[in-house]
């Protein structure tokens, strides 16, 4: 596979990609590193299967992948007990490895290293060097729910951008949520001798109640290793206002799962409503946005095509019960 090409897959879907030059030097090393960390805290859900394809992706041109399961920062986070994160970064894992990803791909527990003497060294200089006011904006997406902040909000962001550097990490992947983070990283590791990876950011997926994003502490997710039944109720509950296309999860959903992989979606109607449509995205968008498109068709089509996509990860989970 060819450079261009390499780049067509990694930023397809993406929001941004922090820069595009120092991608291209890094698609010339030999095996470069990409990483990203997720809190084991609940469910994983169809906003993780975001960033989940894109790894995918990152593999398909080459990278090693790097997957942070980090207890610590969920801890820090208010997750839970140490030990209750690590029984959830072991479902978090078979998770992961049930969408795709290669047998190869790192998995690696965040304590398992982060209170290594060289890590808090490290941590510490990035204390010096940050601000309070820029490491709490630097988590204003992650802890926006906070009432009462606490002292580890700021103890967070800096550990993320030492796990870079321990992580050998060349391409840091997120939602948008980790953008101040991921430019804490790039404007600070070089002032304590490191190198700053490239920043690669996807959408984040709003949840089902139509917040601003999909959540396993709010309930408002479809999980990935939902039942049928279970995705049926939950995509017929769903936020899916009539005419509205901006902020609808599941004109999302139809977005991220149908059309990445199709150029049509086939929405089954009966002929006294006008009968079957196959629908390209603009149509779909176009027609929606009109309102020539009931919610309800728009929705049961969706949640086959889900059911479907899904399958391989139900399987998969039910193999490791």
């Amino acid at each position: 596979m060819d450079l261009e090409a390499k780049k067509e897959i990694i930023t397809r879907g993406t929001l941004e990609v922090i820069t595009s030059d120092e991608l291209e030097e890094k698609l010339k090393k030999e095996q470069p590193v990409a990483y990203i960390g997720y809190e084991p805290s609940g469910k994983v859900h169809l906003g993780h299967a975001i960033t989940v394809m894109k790894l995918l992706d990152l593999q398909k041109a080459g990278f090693k992948v790097k997957v942070l399961l980090a207890d610590y920062h969920a801890f820090l986070n208010g997750k839970g007990t140490l030990e209750e994160i690590k029984e959830l970064a072991e479902y978090n894992k078979q998770c992961f490895l049930a969408f795709g990803l290669s047998p190869d791909t790192e998995f690696i527990l965040g304590s398992s290293f982060q209170t290594h003497a060289d890590y808090t060294t490290q941590v510490y200089q990035l204390a010096l060097l940050t601000t309070l006011v820029r490491a709490k904006r630097s988590m204003a997406q992650i802890t926006r729910d906070a009432e009462d902040h606490k002292v580890a909000e700021v103890i967070y962001p800096l550990m993320q951008v030492v796990d870079m550097v321990f992580l050998e990490t060349d391409l840091a992947l997120g939602g948008m949520e980790q953008r101040k983070i991921h430019m804490l990283a790039r404007e600070n590791l070089p002032r304590i001798g490191h190198q700053a990876p490239v920043c690669i950011h996807t959408p984040l997926l709003h949840g089902t109640d139509g917040s601003e994003k999909m959540s396993s502490s709010k309930g408002n997710f479809i999980a990935i290793d939902d039942t049928p039944e279970d995705i049926k109720k939950k995509m017929k509950k769903s936020y899916c206002p009539a005419g509205e296309v901006e902020g609808n999860p599941i004109i999302e959903m139809a977005q991220h799962f149908i059309f990445s992989r199709q150029d049509h979606i086939l929405i089954k109607r009966p002929e006294k409503f006008g009968g079957n449509l196959e629908l390209s995205y603009s149509e779909l968008l176009e027609m929606y946005g009109e309102g020539n498109l009931h919610p309800l068709d728009l929705k049961n089509a969706v949640t086959e095509y889900m059911i479907e996509f899904l399958e391989p990860v139900r399987n998969y989970m039910s193999r490791c019960k």
